[in-house]
């Protein structure tokens, strides 16, 4: 099963990146198979640390500030418990965990990893259409340099209905953040 939500990693010098992530989740959250593409922070972190803390929250509009690069403020943390990272005060539940394996043979690595601690901070509220459309529109943002603009372009129509009859404010934000990301993104170059 895969779970979409944020992984925070810092480098060497305590650098904080916050990226999100959908790992494959074995066993009722025990082990976690990361496949950060390469190269990116996470990968780089995760690597060199082989540790950091995945998280999963409910705020589509956090994920689409980070995404679009328009999140204009820290994220608020705190230290984790058992690895050297960072746990989002807003989230819902948390797992740190360890690197056991890296695997970089292709551009999407794979990294084995170990849950040695994990905790809930809030219940999870849950996702309305609005909400599951924002963070499929975050997926397809993420994936610009794999598929089509044709195949996104039809992806967010689909998407679209959702969202006019069911968000609310933060996720209409959310969702305008994704789409003018996108279109600059796909706009071609002079």
């Amino acid at each position: 099963m895969i779970i979409e939500g944020l992984v925070t990693t810092v480098d060497t010098a305590g650098r904080l990146n916050v990226a999100p992530m959908g790992p494959i989740v074995h066993g009722d959250f025990q082990r976690l198979t990361l496949r950060p593409f390469q190269p990116s922070t996470t990968f780089n972190n995760l690597d060199t640390t082989r540790c950091g803390v995945f998280h999963v929250i409910d705020d589509v509009l956090l994920i689409a500030r980070i995404i679009s690069g328009t999140l204009t403020t820290p994220v608020d943390t705190e230290p984790a418990r058992c690895v050297s990272g960072q746990i989002l005060r807003d989230c819902c539940r948390w797992f740190e965990f360890t690197v056991d394996s890296v695997d970089a043979s292709e551009s999407r690595s794979r990294m084995e990893s170990t849950v040695v601690f994990s905790d809930e901070r809030r219940p999870f509220s849950g996702f309305n259409r609005a909400r599951h459309a924002v963070l499929e529109a975050a997926i397809l943002a993420t994936r610009l340099h794999l598929l089509p603009a044709t195949q996104v372009q039809q992806h967010l129509e689909l998407l679209q209905p959702a969202v006019q009859k069911t968000a609310g404010p933060d996720e209409q934000q959310a969702w305008h953040l994704l789409i003018d990301y996108i279109q600059k993104r796909q706009e071609p170059v002079a």
